[in-house]
């Protein structure tokens, strides 16, 4: 058996319990890890509040958790490059049966790959999904280059603070939007500029590549697109999801200036890039707090306050 985070409904953090299940089981070309640290990001609370429910659907108890950094303790048959008593990240599949948010995962051994060394696991916890985002979103959808102006939207966030870094790592200038609170925390991410949050887009300058954590007003940020700039948005409008989707579909079809959608899902030569990066002090880690796994639902108050400056981490037990 193990602990575990679940819920039986959608609703407040409240309805977060952690309950003992039994642990799971590997497969072939699997590995089950003891989970160390994991993450609280954006989309699980999405995912708890049931504004995924069109991909999630009704059936509970669901898990929840994306990320986690652990010790390899069991390997299935055909999981290669990976040792019992690896350190190693990574995330669970999408429509696992145990999320992160748990004392063990059973993940396929091609979406985890070796920890950064010289990071502790809550420390590395906090660049695992901002860094392999980001790093996808820039480098390899928008193909940003080189002195080309990048503005990322929430850039105090979770996955914005690494955006910016990462941003920076490929040589671009980086504006980043945020509240004024949180000006310093982002200009010492490397941000070359911090704008209020509030301010109008219109007000803003042309832009080569916007990176978007929020998932509205898409319209009025595209706008702020350069001729042949490129957007990239993470999410979506949960309040209106479908116009949100039909709006990125439009943009492929009508100008230049485009709207992607990008669904993050990390392989293990994108995990080793980004550990890499760590490694070489290109991506610093984001801690806010570490917090037990029994707190989760207070990690998720937290978190769904606002004000956050990177990555709140739950400890693997607890």
């Amino acid at each position: 058996m193990m602990r575990a985070a679940l819920f039986t409904e959608y609703g407040p953090p409240e309805v977060l319990k952690v309950v003992d299940v039994p642990r799971p089981h590997h497969g072939p070309a699997e590995v089950l890890v003891r989970v160390e640290a994991a993450s609280v990001n954006g989309g699980d609370l999405a995912k708890r509040e049931g504004k995924l429910r069109l991909a999630s659907g009704r059936r509970f108890p669901k898990s929840i958790g994306i990320d986690f950094v652990g010790v390899v303790v069991e390997l299935g048959d055909g999981a290669t490059g990976l040792t019992v008593g690896d350190r190693v990240w990574g995330t669970v599949a999408e429509g696992s049966a145990t999320g992160s948010a748990a004392e063990y995962v059973a993940v396929p051994a091609g979406r985890v790959s070796a920890a950064p060394s010289g990071l502790g696991p809550t420390e590395a916890v906090t660049l695992l999904a901002g860094g392999t985002t980001a790093l996808t979103a820039l480098r390899d959808t928008a193909r940003l280059r080189h002195g080309e102006r990048v503005l990322v939207r929430g850039g105090a966030g979770g996955v914005g603070s690494v955006a910016v870094q990462v941003a920076k790592m490929l040589g671009a200038h980086v504006t980043a939007l945020a509240s004024e609170s949180s000006t310093d925390f982002v200009r010492g991410l490397g941000a070359d500029e911090v704008i209020d949050y509030r301010t109008d887009p219109r007000e803003l300058e042309p832009y080569d590549v916007i990176f978007d954590t929020r998932g509205s007003q898409l319209r009025q940020f595209r706008s702020r697109l350069t001729r042949k700039g490129r957007m990239v948005t993470i999410t979506v409008d949960f309040d209106r999801p479908l116009r949100s989707l039909a709006y990125v579909a439009a943009s492929a079809m009508h100008g230049t200036r485009r709207v992607r959608v990008l669904l993050g899902n990390p392989d293990r030569t994108l995990l080793d890039e980004v550990a890499r990066a760590a490694e070489a002090g290109l991506l610093r880690p984001v801690v806010v707090d570490t917090l037990p796994l029994t707190d989760i639902s207070r990690a998720h108050r937290l978190l769904e306050a606002g004000g956050v400056h990177g990555k709140l981490v739950l400890t693997g037990r607890g």
